[in-house]
């Protein structure tokens, strides 16, 4: 079977400059990213097994927003702005936990149901023209697609549904029961010194695998490729190199991951990566599933976040399959970081002429022109002032 799900021919005249190096130093544009690619695009939050219960939540703080997703007595799943409708407080403090049957607000008390409707505020008297049913927890867009939690903080927005959005991948994905699996280690959080688009362009190619990440080349050798932003997802895939070995972690991966006879010959000993716009991979693996993500915390400054998860009725060898592979990533997310970083610190050179993409970063271009197209301001190759940028950004939407 051919391993392509598109086989997307890249143009003989194509671009191959990048975003311009003011736009990753830029205060101005990080609001814009905020308020345009983030806020009103899709965000994975966790997955259904993070919240198994009646009464688990998780949420997430991020870009100035602030998400609660729980799990109702009813079973379903919920998102809500994590915001009591009184003063604002955060409804629940902690990451992730179980708030049994309500919701109870830390400042003054203010309870909510599991649904997000408003039970009752502390001392009803000094509330006498109290509407419960207007003041509940203002909810977000989420839908869940093959277990995974995806929310959005602005309604509505210019992606259309996740299943529409995924549909190329679903019938690929759906091989790995990703619904059905369980947590590995929980969502971890890591803080990197670099603009989050610097994070995305590392990530968005494998032109860099065989210089910088040994035990990425040792393991897949010349089989890796991309399939570069369409409609708002990417692909890369890989398959173990018959040669692998080399390296302590790859050699036993190799030597003990099981055969996984319920995936098609094709995946078997492939790693995939699904990119989807703006900024979340979900990640396959034989023996485990994964979603990590960025969001800006400033210019300078990013948050990864992620999770791994497993099979249910894993086996010593997946379980062993999967430390391995998860050793492999750590180095790969290392090296990651410390190629960003040089990347990132360049541009605030006066030397610095911008990037010239080969044909196999043809996958970066993409997710730029997607972002361009968010934020057409993008496009001009000298930096606007600062002040300006938000209504220029608008006169340039404006324009088509």
């Amino acid at each position: 079977m051919n391993p392509h799900l598109r086989d997307v021919a890249i143009p003989n005249d194509w671009d191959r400059r990048g975003l311009p190096g003011w736009s990753y130093h830029s205060t101005a544009l990080l609001e814009l990213e905020k308020e345009h690619v983030f806020r009103n695009h899709w965000q994975i939050a966790g997955h259904v097994c993070d919240i198994p219960n009646a009464g688990d939540y998780l949420t997430l703080d991020v870009i100035g927003e602030r998400a609660l997703i729980v799990r109702g007595k009813d079973g379903v799943v919920r998102g809500f702005n994590n915001m009591c409708r009184h003063r604002g407080s955060r409804v629940v403090a902690d990451s992730q936990g179980n708030c049994k049957n309500a919701l109870v607000c830390p400042f003054h008390g203010w309870v909510y149901n599991l649904d997000g409707t408003l039970r009752g505020a502390a001392r009803p008297r000094s509330f006498p023209d109290l509407d419960k049913t207007e003041f509940g927890l203002m909810p977000l867009d989420l839908e869940i697609w093959m277990g995974f939690i995806f929310i959005r903080f602005r309604n509505g927005g210019p992606q259309p549904s996740v299943a529409e959005l995924l549909k190329p991948i679903e019938p690929e994905f759906a091989h790995y029961n990703a619904a059905d699996m369980v947590p590995s280690w929980g969502i971890w959080t890591q803080k990197t010194p670099v603009n989050w688009k610097s994070v995305r362009d590392v990530d968005n190619e494998g032109y860099h695998v065989a210089m910088a990440h040994p035990a990425l080349q040792d393991l897949y050798g010349a089989t890796y490729f991309d399939e570069p932003f369409v409609n708002g997802v990417s692909r890369s895939f890989a398959t173990y190199n018959p040669h692998a070995g080399r390296r302590w972690s790859v050699r036993n991966y190799v030597k003990i991951a099981p055969e996984p006879t319920h995936l098609p010959d094709h995946l078997r000993k492939a790693w995939v990566y699904y990119g989807i716009f703006p900024n979340a991979v979900l990640s396959v693996m034989p023996e485990s599933v994964q979603f990590y993500q960025e969001f800006p915390l400033s210019t300078g400054e990013t948050l990864l976040r992620g999770a791994i998860y497993r099979y249910r009725d894993e086996s010593r060898e997946q379980a062993a399959a999967r430390y391995l592979s998860f050793r492999i990533d750590r180095d790969t997310m290392s090296e990651d970081v410390q190629l960003s970083v040089w990347s990132n610190e360049s541009m605030l050179s006066e030397s610095f002429e911008g990037f010239y993409f080969s044909d196999l970063e043809y996958g970066v271009r993409t997710h730029h022109d997607h972002l361009r197209k968010q934020l057409p301001v993008l496009g001009l190759e000298t930096a606007p002032e600062e002040k300006d940028m938000w209504n220029l950004n608008d006169a340039l939407r404006s324009q088509g």
